[in-house]
């Protein structure tokens, strides 16, 4: 049934790969979509099981804004929920908000399930995390400049000074920029690294691990090219440490409002 108002259009995160991680939200306004249109270019397309028979599902990856937005707002016309699944999360890397303002000038109601990222989702398949007392306690998103130049002060180099754990994006091909910053931001050549391809993709990710002198190496020995995280923490490794500094949360020696200290 055509609704007499334009539906309601949904911008949802599917997760880094494996279907079961979208969250349930995401999956049970796929099962009452009147249409999907999903980044095919990295959303696997089982992403897209709990879909309802006759839901249209379109594949993105060939697509302009232009005509993502016209297929968006048509479908819109046609049935009250609509799905947009993104990768990860779609409030980052992502074009939330440039297709949100023709929805907004179309008068058009629009809404955000946030989703798992893949940056999230390569330290959980590595076991790692990413901020440890008295080590980290900062985790920076980020990506180095390629087609898509960087603003001012947000260079890798920079950000890396801050010797916080660094999740990069986007940039496994540029993996010779990643060495050359984190060099130039004092790193030493053992810093341990992580390159996660295709996290929590089923059948298909991999795990690897190295340092700054040599991940690039390993990277290219696995045929690594796409699709992956790079990690650079000084977190890295903690489960193998000989001494690890507590949380205070769990020290019996700390008191808070919910436990008074023991000891």
């Amino acid at each position: 049934m055509i609704p007499s108002t334009p539906g309601k259009i949904w911008f949802v995160g599917a997760g880094p790969g494996d279907p079961e991680l979208i969250t349930v939200k995401g999956q049970k306004l796929l099962a009452q979509a009147g249409a999907v249109l999903f980044a095919g270019s990295l959303v696997d397309r089982a992403a897209t099981m709990w879909a309802p028979p006759g839901c249209a599902i379109r594949d993105s990856k060939d697509m302009t804004l232009e005509e993502m937005t016209a297929w968006l707002i048509d479908q819109a016309s046609r049935h009250a929920t609509v799905v947009r699944l993104q990768t990860g999360d779609p409030s980052l890397y992502g074009a939330l908000i440039e297709l949100a303002r023709p929805l907004r000038d179309a008068g058009i109601e629009w809404a955000v399930v946030p989703g798992v990222s893949s940056a999230m989702a390569s330290m959980a398949a590595a076991g790692e995390s990413m901020t440890l007392p008295e080590v980290t306690q900062t985790v920076i998103l980020t990506r180095v400049e390629g087609r898509t130049p960087m603003p001012d002060g947000e260079d890798l180099a920079s950000l890396a000074a801050h010797r916080s754990t660094i999740c990069i994006f986007l940039s496994i091909t540029l993996m010779h920029k990643v060495e050359k910053a984190l060099r130039e931001a004092g790193w030493p050549e053992d810093s341990p690294m992580l390159v996660v391809h295709k996290a929590s993709w089923p059948g298909e990710q991999k795990i690897l691990r190295g340092t700054l002198a040599d991940i690039k190496a390993r990277c290219r020995e696995a045929g690594v090219a796409s699709q992956a995280m790079i990690v650079a923490s000084p977190t890295l490794g903690a489960l193998h440490w000989e001494t690890l500094v507590r949380s205070k949360l769990y020290d019996p020696t700390f008191t808070h409002r919910f436990r008074k200290a023991s000891a």
